[in-house]
């Protein structure tokens, strides 16, 4: 009994070891693979820098794209936060009806506040906005109404009853007009909705031309090594075996061109940021320009991570096949 547990300890030990070794072995040709591949990019530096930046510049325009639809979507938030209404009261209203209405509509469950706007303010507002005080005080009779600022209350905004608030605002006698300048803001969303689809349909032929792209470079490699690859075939070498070094020069590929685009995009946002600051302190915005960010780096990094090691698998496999020793 004792020499049966000391031959299946004997045995369980002999196979942990191949395991271990075969582990070891596939550890040390994937690290060989890695250093390997980078060396023969480092090598042709001409060839390597200029795949990478024509990777680089397919990633970066996109990523330009999302950053810019990004950016107007913030814009876009902010001016549609509020959600203001504004009543124009008919020619002729006095203060002494218009205050009694704004009150009555400030009781109202579906209104948050009313700012009460006279002609005379209105004036004033307009002369400083448009720097023509000199002219706009010599105006007689002031053309302006009474202006009631209507801001609706959150749950109308939740639940899309905008149109029909407006709609009851308008039914008062006193009430010449009720404007909500959301329309604007709702086609713009719709511009931006098609902008990202947009942006959506270039990343994906550009990903087809970085596929393309790194699937031709490596071709070329792989005819390079045809001698290696038919001798590593000849001993018993599998495709897995062939196919690695050649999936780390994709990934290199992929993690360059990655670089590349952040570089661009980097320079690009830099160049307009100053200009887009200066355009929003003219208009008083406390607007700033936003980057890709933490995430975004991720994603693009990763993206074409991807792109290169999908790249290079298809363009190994193929031609894998054709070379086969006689």
């Amino acid at each position: 009994m004792s020499e049966t547990r000391r031959r299946e300890r004997i045995g369980a030990r002999k196979t942990t070891t191949r395991v271990t070794h075969k582990a070891d072995a596939w550890a040390a040709h994937h690290r060989q693979s890695a250093v390997d591949s980078l060396n023969r990019l480092l090598g042709q530096p001409v060839r390597a820098g200029l795949t990478m930046l024509m990777l680089g510049i397919a990633l970066a325009l996109p990523a330009l794209l999302y950053i810019a639809l990004a950016n107007v979507g913030q814009l876009s938030d902010q001016w549609s936060g509020s959600h203001q209404m504004s009543a124009y009261l008919k020619p002729g209203a006095r203060e002494a009806a218009v205050t009694p209405l704004a009150e009555s509509w400030r009781q109202r469950a579906d209104v948050a506040a009313v700012q009460v706007v006279s002609p005379d303010q209105g004036l004033q507002e307009f002369a400083q906005a448009t720097g023509l005080g000199a002219l706009v005080t010599g105006i007689s009779p002031n053309p302006l109404p009474w202006t009631l600022l209507v801001t609706p209350a959150e749950i109308v905004i939740k639940d899309g009853r905008l149109a029909s608030l407006r709609a009851d605002l308008a039914q008062e006698t006193l009430v010449e007009e009720v404007r909500l300048d959301f329309g604007w803001v709702q086609r713009l969303q719709q511009i931006m909705l098609l902008g990202q689809r947009v942006a959506l349909g270039l990343a994906s032929l550009l990903a087809l031309g970085m596929l393309l792209a790194i699937g031709n470079t490596l071709r070329l490699a792989i005819e390079n090594r045809r001698d290696e690859i038919l001798v590593v075939k000849l001993v018993g070498g599998t495709d897995a075996f062939v196919r690695r070094p050649f999936l780390y020069m994709g990934l290199w590929y992929g993690l360059g061109g990655g670089l590349v685009a952040l570089l661009l995009v980097l320079v690009g946002v830099m160049l307009i940021d100053g200009p887009v600051a200066a355009l929003a302190a003219a208009y008083e915005s406390q607007f700033r320009l936003q980057g890709l960010g933490f995430s975004g780096v991720l994603v693009l990094v990763s993206v074409a991570l991807l792109v290169g090691w999908l790249g290079a698998w298809l363009a190994v496999g193929r031609h894998l096949r054709d070379i086969q020793p006689q």
